[in-house]
Order: C-alpha cells, then sequence, then structure tokens
C-alpha cells in the first residue's frame, strides 16, 4: 500500500485501499514483502493513486496487479488521513463486494481472511489500519427503539418479539435505546432483555446520564455533538447528524460512528419531505467514519446505502413491524 521511497515534506499520498469480502463474511488482509518499508506488517491490499486516475480506477488496477481479481463493485467508504515517519497518506478505503477470478499473492504477500467479531489473527497491522478493523467491527442493521410515544411495556414487548428476527447478517448486533431520559430500572430493563438476544444496548441520552446508568456506550443528538470539545471516555459513542459539517466533527472528535439522516418521510413527520438519497450521499461519502443512514428506511434499502458509502441502515418503524 504505501511506496517506499517517499518523503515527509511532500503533499500527502492518495492511497486506494479494498476491504475484499467473500461470501462468508470474512475481508482479506495483506502481508507487506520482505525487502519494502513496514515489511512484515499486514494491511489492506491497495496502492498509490497513479497522476490523472480516479479512486475507483485506481481500485480496478491496484487489485488486478496484486491479487489477480477483476472488480465489479467497489462502494466507496472512508477517507482517512494518517502520518507516518516518512510521509502522509491519504486513504480512500472501498468496501469491494462483488468481483471475479480467485485471489493469489502477485507481488510474493501472504493473504489472511479475517472473520468480524473476532480479534484481529494476523498482526503486527499498519498503524493506519488499526482504527479500520475496528469501524470495520460494526453491524450493518441498526435498529432504533419504539419512541417514547409507546409505553415502555409495550416497547419492549415490540423490540423483545422481533429483534433476533432481523436481518442481521455477520458481526456485532446493536440496538439504540431511544426512549427519552431513562430511569435505572427502564435502563435495567433493556440491558436484560438486549443480554437475551446477543445485543449490545446504546443509550441515547446524555453522558452524564449514560454514566450515572453505567452504560458503556453512549448516542449522542446533534445539538449535543455541538458543545463538545473531546471526546466522551466511553467505549463506543456515537451521534446523530444532518450534514457534512456535523460528519466532519464528529470524526475530528475521534467518534466511532453517525447517524445520518432523514433520507426519506417518515411517519413520525408526515409531510416534511426528507433529504433524498442524493442530498445524503453528498454529506456522507468520504466520511472520516462509518456513516448510517436513517429514515423511511426497510432492510431492503441497505444495498442502496453501501453503494452510496454508509456502513449500514438505521431503523425504528420498520425494525418492529411483523
Amino acid at each position: 500500500m504505501l511506496e517506499d521511497n517517499t518523503s515527509a515534506a511532500e503533499p500527502p499520498i492518495d492511497v486506494v485501499c479494498g476491504i475484499v469480502w467473500s461470501a462468508d463474511g470474512r475481508y482479506l488482509l495483506a502481508q507487506r514483502p520482505k525487502g519494502r518499508i513496514w515489511d512484515g506488517y499486514w494491511e489492506f491490499p491497495g496502492g498509490k493513486i497513479e497522476p490523472g486516475e480516479a479512486p475507483r480506477e485506481a481500485i480496478n488496477r491496484e487489485l488486478t496487479e496484486e491479487l489477480g481479481i477483476r472488480v465489479t463493485r467497489a462502494d466507496p467508504w472512508l477517507l482517512k488521513v494518517f502520518d507516518y515517519p516518512h510521509a502522509r497518506v491519504r486513504l480512500h478505503f472501498f468496501n469491494v463486494r462483488e468481483w471475479s477470478g480467485t485471489p493469489v499473492c502477485l507481488e510474493g504477500q501472504q493473504l489472511h481472511r479475517q472473520g468480524l467479531g473476532a480479534p484481529c489473527e494476523v498482526g503486527p497491522l499498519l498503524p493506519a489500519n488499526e482504527p479500520i478493523l475496528r469501524a470495520l467491527d460494526s453491524p450493518s442493521i441498526f435498529p432504533v427503539t419504539p419512541d417514547d410515544s409507546v409505553s415502555h411495556i409495550r416497547a419492549l414487548a415490540l423490540v423483545n418479539a422481533r429483534l433476533s428476527r432481523l436481518p442481521w447478517g455477520g458481526g456485532p448486533r446493536w440496538l439504540q435505546i431511544r426512549r427519552g431520559p431513562l430511569t435505572s430500572k427502564e435502563w435495567r430493563d433493556w440491558t436484560v432483555l438486549c443480554a437475551g438476544h446477543g445485543v449490545s444496548p446504546i443509550p441515547n441520552t446524555t453522558p452524564e446520564l449514560a454514566q450515572t446508568l453505567g452504560s458503556a456506550s453512549v448516542h449522542l443528538t446533534a445539538s449535543q455533538l455541538a458543545t463538545l470539545t473531546a471526546r466522551p471516555t466511553f467505549e463506543r459513542v456515537g451521534a446523530s447528524v444532518h450534514n457534512r459539517a456535523e460528519i466532519e466533527q464528529a470524526g475530528a472528535l475521534g467518534l466511532d460512528y453517525v447517524v445520518l439522516g432523514s433520507v426519506k418521510e417518515t411517519a413520525t413527520h408526515p409531510g416534511r419531505p426528507g433529504m433524498g438519497w442524493i442530498n445524503w450521499a453528498d454529506a456522507a461519502r468520504w466520511a472520516p467514519l462509518p456513516v448510517y443512514a436513517i429514515g423511511g428506511l426497510r432492510p431492503d434499502d441497505l444495498d442502496d446505502a453501501r453503494r452510496l458509502g454508509a456502513s449500514g441502515v438505521a431503523m425504528i418503524g420498520s425494525a418492529w413491524k411483523a
């Protein structure tokens, strides 16, 4: 991925990185061959973008040269800037979900297929790629509880009936608990329910209340995000956002994900049009952290969302309908 003879005084080096997914939900890591800078370290396959070349063209070329495969679908995902001692690199990450051929080691590298939800089985990783593994360890479906117009008992029953039936796929499972200010008992009820389904609860509340409840995670509103000057000290921190500036702020603070919308008109705001997929994509594409689409979406919107750069879709009403 990195060039061997670059200078830290030069402008950022633009690089493409492919997360090459297999049908069983694993992705490829490649070990840098001996004799090159950072040899022995593991990375995502890819390489330097050539002058006049678009990132999409570069990922096609690099994965053909490096792995011998022909890419037929590469979804833009994250854009990360990383400073190495010898250079600054600007990394364009693609999720490569459709390709033909069999990956082989054409540049003397070793290959490893890594599964989601488990510690990385090879190492060391290039420093720029370590946070990417954490970003990958995110669900593609992110349900949100019924809002607080539904009673606590009814909301628990709706979620309990549907949670395990959602099309989770592989990887972790999260549930955003968006119920207004939570009492300790209400939070305990949600944590017990989630534990029974193997799901991690994320309260949509203030950092202060999340800490009082003993939560390891917190989801912030856009207005709460606007007041932050540092990342709250939780294992996982996300936020709701409405535009590119808020996405960039969340990335600068080191948040783990954001939820952007509303894409479509929703049942809770009838007559209010959503931002639409074009505007959503303009805000979300090449974000510095995973972005979820929300607003009138269903599981079958996942493919469209991914093609536009989303990590997945967040759902409220459609998640709990039989």
